[in-house]
């Protein structure tokens, strides 16, 4: 018997949901033949067959949640290599030295002698200085994870792939960011009604990068240490209808507006088709997320780090102003700026803002 592991889908990605098996158990099945169709936090991926055989085992049910590493199909095969260009295949006697831990699996795909009961680090830290668990004193923040409550939905729906790992980007975020929001209307009564706004606000956000550097940066809160960045890597969030993605416009700054408007209508079209390769959604120094198109004028943007700061952009509208002590009716863009305090001074903020909302008016 040989176990294959579920590969490596992507640069680091932890785990896989299965959408649909292609094979079921006593099947014969040829080498790179798919086997079955996967949703990670990117995208939906076919892993093909590693070699002939047949299979004996299928660890999982359409809708659970396997780890990366951990066993995906048991074969029976006369293949002694246990190296492939997916996947690796492991000889049975070793799987039970690694003791896998499943998680979502239907309960007969498990071995019960092999699963692991994971331990908290409250507990683990009780054992290591040899005291009782309930001796240890307790922060606030240990107080509040420990008085987290599992309520009883009556139709659960599991959060998958890129819902799923949107849900964990945010709780990380929130426990980990310092945020502060600032926010403000740009005028912008003088555009043209076929002013492309998202392109004038990529060219907006890259000026105030030139005159205030500082938000185009990544920052280690473990380290307290900042990564200056001299190009602009813009994350534009983009709705769908599995979650949000963030694909990356790299080197906005050499960019011209045309440029601009087809890596958008690009990117838009391969979060659509779900045809975006990993690397599009890695390395963005800062964020735009322009959720005035559906509704709402100002908004707290979330940071994710390694990011300082996300720009928010409300719905265009009609505001009565004060222009030479004469009331006004213009056209206004609200922006909500948020920032990583701890890397990011309130001044050097609002310059950041500032800038923006100069070119934006010019």
């Amino acid at each position: 018997m040989r176990f294959f592991n579920l590969p490596d889908l992507g640069e680091g990605i932890p785990e896989a949901d299965i959408v649909e098996w292609h094979i079921a158990e006593g099947e014969s099945i040829k080498e790179d033949q798919v086997m079955v169709s996967v949703e990670t936090a990117k995208a939906i991926v076919d892993v093909p067959a590693p070699c002939s055989g047949v299979i004996a085992k299928l660890f999982g049910q359409c809708g659970d949640t396997i780890l990366t590493g951990e066993p995906l199909v048991e074969f029976v095969s006369d293949q002694e290599d246990t190296g492939t260009v997916v996947g690796k295949l492991v000889q049975g006697e070793q799987v039970a030295e690694e003791e896998p831990f499943f998680i979502g699996a239907a309960p007969e795909s498990a071995n019960p002698p092999l699963v692991k009961s994971k331990r908290s680090n409250v507990q683990a830290l009780a054992e290591q200085l040899n005291i009782n668990p309930d001796e240890l004193p307790r922060s606030p923040r240990m107080e509040s994870s420990v008085s987290l409550k599992s309520y009883s939905l009556e139709q659960p729906e599991p959060l998958k792939g890129v819902r799923k790992h949107m849900a964990r980007t945010m709780a990380e975020s929130h426990a980990a960011v310092v945020p502060v929001s600032l926010f403000d209307d740009a005028d912008i009564h003088h555009w043209s009604d076929k002013e492309d706004i998202t392109v004038r606000l990529i060219q907006a956000i890259t000026h105030a990068c030139k005159k205030e550097p500082a938000l185009n940066v990544w920052f280690d809160g473990v380290t307290m240490s900042r990564q200056m960045h001299s190009s602009v890597g813009l994350g534009l969030a983009v709705d769908s209808e599995e979650g949000l993605f963030v694909p990356v416009i790299r080197q906005v700054e050499n960019l011209n507006q045309k440029q601009l408007r087809e890596k958008i209508n690009c990117l838009r079209n391969a979060v659509k088709g779900r045809s975006l390769p990993n690397t599009e959604l890695q390395g963005a120094t800062i964020t735009l997320s322009n959720f005035g198109v559906f509704a709402g004028k100002y908004a707290t943007p979330i940071v994710v780090p390694p990011t300082v700061c996300i720009i928010g952009v409300g719905a265009l509208n009609e505001n009565v102003i004060s222009i030479e002590g004469k009331p006004v009716s213009r056209r206004v863009l609200p922006l909500s700026l948020s920032f990583d305090h701890r890397a990011v001074t309130g001044g050097e903020a609002t310059r950041f803002l500032h800038s923006m909302i100069q070119l934006l008016q010019k």
